[in-house]
């Protein structure tokens, strides 16, 4: 237990320590001035427009993965390390050796995700049937 715990630690610094030298670029970003270049080039306004948007992305899968390593460091501490949030089965051992923050054994996890492939389904059509109704 010792190893997986200084292994979520570790994880979980290298993530924190990502995030704050984000914070620091994204700081000196949004320093005022011109996103564009001195000719109004759109494109390179665009291509900033898109670096930042990356940034962003890449910011939130970070803050999430914080957020599970922190998760899974007070399930090692409650002694549920291990153990699958849906079913109670034990999660085999190569998948929390690849994914130590997982929650869910495979089962699981694959029928969240067909869950949620149906919920976004569903919610495409309802979208498509209000559209409709304009």
């Amino acid at each position: 237990m010792k190893a997986i715990k200084e292994r979520l630690e570790q994880d979980l610094q290298t993530v924190v320590n990502r995030l704050r030298q984000m914070d620091g670029a994204v700081a000196l970003e949004e320093t005022p001035g011109p996103i564009a270049s001195a000719d109004g080039d759109d494109f390179d306004e665009i291509q900033e427009t898109v670096r930042r948007e990356i940034g962003f992305a890449t910011r939130e899968l970070l803050v999430e993965r914080a957020h599970r390593l922190q998760a899974a460091l007070e399930r090692l501490r409650d002694g549920d390390y291990g153990t699958c949030v849906e079913c109670g089965q034990p999660i085999a051992p190569a998948r929390l050796r690849a994914l130590p923050e997982v929650q869910t054994c495979v089962s699981c996890q694959d029928r969240l995700e067909r869950l949620g492939r149906r919920l976004q389904a569903v919610e495409a059509e309802v979208e498509v049937g209000a559209d409709d109704d304009d």
